[in-house]
């Protein structure tokens, strides 16, 4: 028994100053993370412009403007425009093998802990990307943004729950829209204005088959961050116990 404890120690001593190496010297897996987080930062951008576009084309600023006008004069009953930063785009421009057109439509929402497949329910992927997204952060923190790469072949167990609540606490993860911190800093930069109160899966958007393929760029760069980080550490797991 006191062999196996001394080389779990050791793995686990190497394992820790390789990825020292990581996060302070300029390897090819830190290069790969850096890249991908300034694809998100650049795609994201441009695919929140595109998305503004769409948006505004269906609901004109200027109806906005004039709703807010009668809000104020008229109180609740007129209070009919809201803020979003998560919205249903559909396009009709396919054709199936009878030749009638098909709807494609897909969820997209820019929040920090945003679904990452399509789809408005919530799931592990976006807090992928946000412990990845603010890696360094949470590390000044003391805590563990590593540690769904580290489980990746584990299931949910004391250990992994422990250090993401930790995580998720600190970006201000609330699973609802009230969210805080770091979180409530992201999202903010995303709203949009829309009309009609109502979940957002009642008003799909349409938009054009081009428009969303540009909408899809910004979702996979947000899965390519934390692909990165978790290759990353794959690698560095892989030679501290070689």
């Amino acid at each position: 028994m006191t062999k196996v404890r001394m080389n779990t120690e050791l793995r686990n001593k190497l394992f820790n100053k390789i990825k020292n190496v990581f996060e302070n010297e300029d390897t090819q897996e830190r290069e790969n993370f850096l890249s991908a987080r300034e694809s998100v930062d650049y795609h994201y951008d441009i695919a929140h412009k595109l998305a503004r576009e769409v948006v505004e084309r269906s609901y004109p600023p200027e109806d906005v403007a004039t709703l807010r006008t009668f809000k104020r004069k008229y109180g609740d009953p007129c209070d009919v425009v809201a803020k979003d930063k998560c919205f249903y785009f559909a396009h009709s421009e396919d054709l199936d093998d009878e030749g009638q057109q098909t709807e494609t439509k897909s969820h997209f929402d820019f929040g920090l802990f945003g679904n990452l497949n399509g789809s408005e329910y919530g799931s592990d992927e976006g807090k992928k990307f946000a412990v990845a997204y603010y890696r360094e952060e949470l590390k000044a923190k003391d805590l563990n943004p590593d540690i769904y790469a580290q489980q990746n072949e584990n299931k949910d167990n004391p250990h992994k729950t422990k250090h993401v609540d930790e995580c998720m606490r600190a970006l201000g993860y609330s699973g609802g829209s009230d969210e805080i911190g770091m979180a409530k800093e992201f999202d903010n930069q995303y709203y949009l204005d829309v009309i009609g109160t109502s979940y957002c899966r009642s008003r799909a958007i349409s938009c054009t088959k081009k428009s969303m393929k540009h909408l899809m760029i910004g979702e996979l760069q947000k899965q390519m961050l934390y692909r990165n980080t978790k290759h990353g550490l794959i690698q560095f797991k892989n030679n501290a116990i070689n």
